[in-house]
C-alpha cells in the first residue's frame, strides 16, 4: 500500500513573508542582512590595501573618495551593522558553544560577560595603539 505524502504549496517568490510576523525570525533575518554590509566593508578594506600597494597617489585618491558623506554614512551604517552582528553571537555564544567545567556547564551570562570583557579590551588596546 502507498500513500501519496502531503507536499505543502510554498510560493517561489514570497515565502519568507509568512514568517516575518514572528519578532525571532525578524532579528535573525535582520543579522543575516548584516552580512551583506560586513562583507562590503572587507571589500573596500581590500581595495584600501590594494590603493597602498599601487603608490601614494593612488592611496590618496582612495583616501579621499572615504571622506565622501556617502561613504561616511556607509561607514556609520556598517558599523551599526557590525556591533548588532556581534551582539547577537555573543548573546547566542552559550547555545552555540556550551563549555563545561568538571560535570557542569558553564553559566551562559558568564560567557556573555567574558566575551563583552574581551572585546572592550580588545577595542582599548587598538585605540591606546592608534592613539586615539
Amino acid at each position: 500500500m502507498s500513500r501519496k505524502p502531503y507536499i505543502r504549496p510554498v510560493p517561489k517568490t514570497s515565502w519568507y513573508m509568512k514568517y516575518m510576523k514572528h519578532d525571532r525570525y525578524k532579528r535573525y533575518m535582520l543579522r543575516e542582512v548584516t552580512c551583506i554590509f560586513i562583507g562590503i566593508y572587507t571589500a573596500i578594506i581590500v581595495l584600501g590595501l590594494y590603493n597602498l600597494s599601487e603608490g601614494q597617489e593612488s592611496f590618496d585618491l582612495f583616501m579621499a573618495t572615504l571622506r565622501t558623506p556617502g561613504a561616511l554614512v556607509f561607514h556609520l551604517f556598517a558599523l551599526s551593522f557590525a556591533f548588532y552582528h556581534s551582539a547577537t553571537w555573543f548573546n547566542v555564544t552559550p547555545q552555540a558553544m556550551p563549555l563545561m567545567k568538571g560535570d557542569d556547564f558553564v553559566s551562559g551570562s558568564l560567557i556573555i560577560r567574558v566575551h563583552y570583557a574581551a572585546w572592550a579590551a580588545v577595542s582599548l588596546v587598538i585605540l591606546f595603539v592608534v592613539g586615539a
